[in-house]
């Protein structure tokens, strides 16, 4: 009887009650269509391991990465009116904030600002959140770019951003199109201050982000694939009614024709920025 209490029955309780398995534990890179082990993934900074198509990160996932020791210190942006214009579509606009916001994963929009030290330097990242309402650039933004630049002046720190926005935010209207020129300002402010003012382009930068900061660093990295320009390629074809070169936009495109310094690989991410950096402030070392 022991026998069959202490063993059988235990065995068959675990083949009735099995539990299912997680449906998150693959999935399918968007490029190759290769299945990927989500621990692997992630591991592998959320690049694909079989054909290295570089996949959207957040920038809560990114900045480990970048940091001395995965150490850094958060930055609260500062707080805005919530819905200044009491917009409304097919839902309102405080609305869709705060479904975004409860899916952020700690962040109140879609700029993440951080600091700390990265090749032993004090360093300032300021860094788009495309899984927020596709990181678009609303006065929230703006006022986080603003303080930004402003810490970094202050820390005498360079200014490093990582770029992944849609464009202007249309639910806050010309309040949005504002941040156009008040992240040019800020920039301005941290250039005069004789720091350096690195954009990382990611898939995608468009709109009226690349039409402001983005398009402003004294050097400009990308990531391989990204896509990066101000309209979509579908809406400048149908506009010239002219078939566009393969590759139109994309991250290699752009370093063909000048407008990017180079592309990066997501690993080689934090060497490269330090190299600049250091070749910024300190040239000497570097020769």
């Amino acid at each position: 009887m022991n026998w069959l209490t202490n063993f059988v029955r235990p065995k068959l309780r675990a083949l009735v009650n099995r539990k299912e398995t997680p449906e998150n534990l693959w999935l399918k890179c968007p490029k190759c269509e290769q299945m990927l082990f989500m621990r692997d993934w992630e591991a592998n900074q959320e690049v694909c391991t079989h054909c290295g198509h570089h996949m959207r990160i957040r920038p809560l996932k990114r900045l480990p990465h970048l940091f001395d020791e995965g150490k850094y210190e958060l930055h609260p942006l500062p707080k805005v009116p919530a819905d200044p214009l009491k917009f409304r579509d097919t839902e309102r606009y405080d609305a869709r904030l705060k479904k975004a916001q409860a899916k952020a994963e700690g962040t109140t929009d879609a700029l993440v600002v951080a600091s700390g030290l990265m090749g032993n330097r004090m360093t300032v990242i300021a860094a788009l959140d495309f899984g927020f309402m596709g990181g678009s650039m609303g006065t929230a933004v703006g006022e986080g770019l603003v303080m930004a630049a402003e810490l970094a002046v202050a820390r005498k720190a360079p200014l490093i951003v990582f770029s992944a926005s849609g464009g202007a935010r249309m639910q806050e209207g010309i309040l949005s199109l504002m941040q156009l020129t008040r992240t040019t300002i800020a920039v301005r402010k941290v250039k005069g201050a004789g720091l350096p003012y690195i954009v990382v382009l990611t898939d995608p930068t468009t709109g009226g982000v690349s039409a402001s900061f983005a398009m402003l660093g004294d050097i400009h990295l990308a990531e391989p694939d990204a896509i990066i320009g101000f309209a979509g390629p579908r809406v400048i074809q149908d506009t010239i009614r002219q078939e566009l070169p393969e590759g139109f936009q994309r991250s290699e495109y752009l370093l063909e024709h000048g407008m990017v310094d180079a592309v990066v690989h997501r690993h080689k991410l934090r060497e490269t920025l330090m190299r600049m950096v250091t070749l910024l402030m300190d040239p000497l070392v570097v020769a």
